[in-house]
């Protein structure tokens, strides 16, 4: 007897069919949500440089190049010009201030002084023949009122005896009307000389004065005009070591002219220039190291010059503790001045990562086989490190040579 065979709806063949397509879709819809679908690159490990990031002092720094100088230095300038007549001093002679460096002579320097002295000395001698005229008036009216007064000395007595002998009686009229007549003659001859004094003596005085001001004035001047031959000696200034140009003997010299410098040795300080983008933050007090012979030292800023010359300031340095033996004026010294305190922060050290990310991502290592671009925030920066401001955490590990190679690739896969 035949029986029915009733037709299975889930087979293996059709149960396989249905299984292996909802894998695959599966698989395209976790590919699609889950999966990493970043770029990549592989790269070597050991062409890339791996830095930590570490909490460590942060001192924000500026190298810069100085120029050691002497800590003073007196330049020597020709006030007048004329003929080098005699070279005393050579280069390189140590010299006390008043030691005679080159003689000059100007035949219409040395002519030219002795007319003015001439007439100085001729405007001095007018005005003391003025004064003494002066003094001479003064004696003379004194004199007078003197014999004024010993003439009323004799007839104020007289002239009182005679008018009480008059009134009565005793002397004839013309007797006494006569000595009346010299008695008032020589009081109205006092008054009237004495006024005259009296005035004069106000504009003597003022005379006088002005007399005594201008001679001194004059002999300030003949004392000046003298000390015009001085200035065709050329004398050191203070102590120190010579260092002119060649000179030579019947070479010309112009007023003003640049003879040369005495420095005084022992002492140094350091001329450096400064790009002008520092100007608001360099000021005097700021700290600085150098190196020299492999030993460090220490140095300050003692005065900013004020003036910008092709975008660049410069600023005196001296050392403030012991000076570097065996340094030379003229020679280049590295520096580091510091721009502010010492702080703790994080610190990315300094790589060629910066020119092509701005600073703003790096690739942080993840594990030991692959890197990943991560966003960051740096700040300031010296020579050696960068202010971590975000991004990074102590500890991590950040490629910080170039990403030249990289493109913009996500993830580096090392190997």
């Amino acid at each position: 007897m035949d029986k029915k065979i009733v037709k299975k709806k889930w087979t293996l063949k059709r149960i396989g069919t249905y299984g292996g397509i909802a894998v695959f879709v599966l698989f395209i819809g976790y590919q699609f949500i889950f999966a990493d679908r970043r770029s990549r690159v592989k790269v070597e490990k050991d062409k890339i440089t791996i830095s930590n990031v570490q909490r460590g002092v942060f001192q924000e720094f500026i190298p810069q190049t100085g120029t050691v100088e002497p800590s003073r230095t007196v330049y020597l300038d020709a006030v007048e010009g004329g003929t080098i007549k005699r070279v005393v001093a050579e280069s390189g002679a140590m010299l006390k201030a008043g030691d005679v460096i080159l003689e000059l002579s100007n035949l219409n320097t040395e002519l030219s002084v002795l007319g003015q002295e001439a007439q100085l000395s001729e405007s001095i001698n007018r005005n003391r023949d003025t004064r003494l005229g002066i003094t001479r008036n003064d004696l003379e009216q004194r004199q007078t009122l003197a014999l004024i007064d010993n003439m009323l000395a004799v007839l104020a007595p007289q002239y009182n005896r005679e008018k009480q002998l008059f009134e009565k009686k005793l002397i004839s009229k013309q007797a006494f009307e006569k000595t009346e007549a010299d008695y008032r003659y020589n009081l109205e001859r006092r008054r009237i000389t004495y006024e005259v004094y009296r005035s004069d003596s106000v504009d003597r005085i003022r005379q006088l004065r002005e007399i005594k001001i201008a001679e001194n004035r004059m002999s300030q001047n003949l004392e000046g005009v003298g000390k015009i031959l001085d200035n065709l000696v050329i004398r050191a200034p203070i102590d120190g070591q010579l260092s002119r140009p060649q000179l030579d003997a019947g070479q010309n010299v112009t007023p003003g002219q640049r003879l040369g410098q005495v420095d005084i040795l022992g002492s140094y300080k350091v001329r450096v220039p400064i790009d002008e983008l520092y100007l608001p933050r360099i000021m005097t007090g700021l700290k600085a190291t150098t190196s020299f012979n492999n030993k460090d030292y220490a140095l300050e800023i003692t005065y900013v010059y004020p003036g910008v010359t092709a975008g660049r300031f410069e600023v005196d340095m001296h050392f403030t503790a012991d000076t570097p033996p065996g340094i030379r004026r003229g020679q280049s010294l590295r520096l580091r001045i510091e721009l502010g305190q010492s702080s703790e922060q994080l610190l990315l050290p300094v790589g060629g990562f910066y020119k092509d990310t701005g600073g703003n991502w790096v690739f942080v290592l993840d594990g030991e086989d692959q890197a990943v671009r991560r966003d960051i925030k740096l700040g300031r920066k010296n020579t050696e490190n960068y202010e971590v401001l975000e991004g990074l955490k102590p500890g991590d590990r950040v490629i910080t040579s170039s990403y030249e190679n990289f493109g913009d690739n996500e993830v580096l896969l090392l190997n």
